[in-house]
């Protein structure tokens, strides 16, 4: 199947242009109207069928520069993206008709999501919540490394006192830092931490692995977050399952999340499961794991890097091109 945008002054007049280029059996997949016009984006499976019959050409023409729809629909039905939201996708990208692929996913990427990194906020406790073993340990270490660099100052604080090995984690990477890792067995013992924090630091908050599923666990996480009054994050590693990571976003919403960090990029080839619960439970991102290394392994998003994620080749060998290089701006 081919796709191609067609523009005109009136809705009526792109549709026109459609049967008339592409034929009757054109599919449409989206139109926009904008007081510049009207854009019709429409699918036909072989567009050497509504060519005149008997007359072929001693020389086939040259391919035609690609779409950009057509490049942002492959690109989005590559990484698993829902056809809901794939169309809600190129809707937006058709604001954008003389862009190239990679800005006009750029700006409909900027419409449809938020994107609030989480160092450049106020200082404020961010309580990083998520299933057992999503990443949220190493990405609150990653956090905390990248404070020091930048001379943030930091306290990072572990809820994670059950789980064998979970706190002897952090503080071997927090002792690196050289920060103290404060632990907290309880809700006042937590509330206690986060009030021995100065105005100016982050503090970083571990959280036990929560079973979304589980009424006691949620409540537990819930009275965990009322007592630091903290902001919760929601991380999730990227390459779950679709309904799963849509129904984990929606129940650590109703949590008071507001934004998600993913973690494992690296490992993983389609995105679409992290865009589809976004989209879903109202998340903005905030940062993505690209690495295991905690001095880099962590990156801001912004519309375009995300765009970058998205428009490479999902099923090409990543060994080649590391994803870091390609969020270097």
């Amino acid at each position: 199947m081919r796709l191609r945008t067609f523009t005109a002054p009136t809705a009526a007049d792109a549709m026109a242009l459609v049967r008339e280029e592409l034929g009757p059996d054109a599919v449409i997949l989206a139109t926009q109207e904008s007081a510049a016009g009207a854009a019709v984006t429409a699918a036909v499976d072989d567009f050497s069928a509504t060519a005149e019959p008997g007359l072929v050409s001693a020389e086939p023409p040259p391919d035609p520069a690609p779409d950009p729809a057509e490049v942002i629909n492959e690109a989005l039905d590559g990484h698993g993206v829902p056809q809901r939201l794939a169309h809600k996708l190129l809707t937006a990208s058709l604001e954008f008709p003389e862009q190239p692929p990679l800005l006009a996913l750029t700006g409909a990427l900027d419409a449809l999501y938020s994107f609030a990194p989480v160092l450049e906020q106020p200082p404020q406790p961010l309580m990083f919540v998520g299933a057992p073993g999503s990443g949220k340990t190493v990405s609150i270490a990653k956090l905390a490394a990248r404070a020091v660099l930048i001379g943030q100052p930091v306290r990072v604080v572990s809820c994670d006192t059950v789980r064998a090995g979970g706190v002897e984690q952090l503080e071997a990477f927090t002792r690196l830092l050289g920060l103290e890792l404060h632990r907290a067995d309880g809700e006042g013992e937590l509330a206690a931490a986060v009030a021995g924090a100065s105005v100016e630091e982050l503090v970083l908050i571990d959280s036990p692995g929560t079973n979304p599923y589980n009424p006691n666990d949620r409540t537990e996480l819930a009275w965990f977050i009322a007592a630091a009054r903290a902001e919760p994050v929601f991380v999730p590693a990227a390459g779950g399952d679709l309904s799963d990571t849509d129904e984990m976003a929606d129940v650590f919403a109703e949590l008071g999340c507001r934004r998600l960090l993913a973690t494992r990029l690296d490992m993983v080839h389609r995105l679409g499961s992290l865009l589809a619960a976004a989209d879903l439970a109202g998340l903005g991102f905030s940062e993505v794991g690209v690495s295991a290394s905690i001095a880099d392994g962590l990156v801001a998003l912004n519309p375009l890097k995300l765009a970058r994620l998205i428009l490479p080749d999902p099923v090409a060998p990543r060994s080649s091109d590391p994803v870091p290089e390609r969020l270097t701006s």
